[in-house]
């Protein structure tokens, strides 16, 4: 009877390590490759201080670090104060093992400073707006012309007969 259990357990032994390669392979690749498993991501920008936003809904303020699902794809938006915002891809890379890990990691992003702004004073809505009218500037009015000098003037004594006026020759005869 003895005999009987032997061969038969021989047989079962047998069997599994035919098919244990078979088994092992799966068994690494679902059993230790744990569904949704996370990894660590760090997120760096130039300037830093700028807030980090995943499409997972994950948020931080760089320098800092996520642990984000190491199975799928996710985008990152970096924003900050005078600086037009960026946005990076980040998704899972094949390792030699048979593993994934997310790549780019770390994440970097050069913030680039917005142009200098044109807009006009925001005016609150219920003030009344005074418009400025430019002054425009006085014409300054020319100097009144001088007076023509006066004709020169002889002064001379009245002639004995007491006429004011200068004597002067009787006219020719003709």
């Amino acid at each position: 009877m003895y005999r009987v259990f032997a061969i038969i357990g021989a047989g079962l032994l047998l069997a599994a390590c035919e098919s244990s390669s078979t088994n092992l392979d799966w068994f690494k690749s679902s059993s230790f490759k744990m569904e949704g498993a996370l990894e660590t991501v760090r997120f760096e920008s130039e300037p830093p201080g700028a807030d980090v936003k995943t499409s997972t809904g994950q948020a931080c303020r760089t320098p800092c670090t996520l642990s984000l699902p190491g199975d799928k794809s996710f985008n990152v938006t970096y924003s900050l104060n005078g600086f037009q915002p960026d946005t990076e891809s980040v998704a899972p890379f094949a390792m030699g093992d048979g593993t994934t890990a997310l790549r780019p990691n770390p994440v970097l992003a050069e913030l680039t400073p917005l142009p200098p702004s044109t807009k006009k004073k925001m005016v609150h809505p219920r003030k009344p707006v005074a418009k400025h009218t430019a002054r425009k500037p006085v014409a300054h009015k020319p100097a009144p012309a001088a007076a023509a000098p006066a004709p020169p003037t002889t002064t001379t004594q009245p002639a004995q007969g007491g006429s004011p006026w200068p004597a002067t020759s009787p006219p020719p005869s003709r």
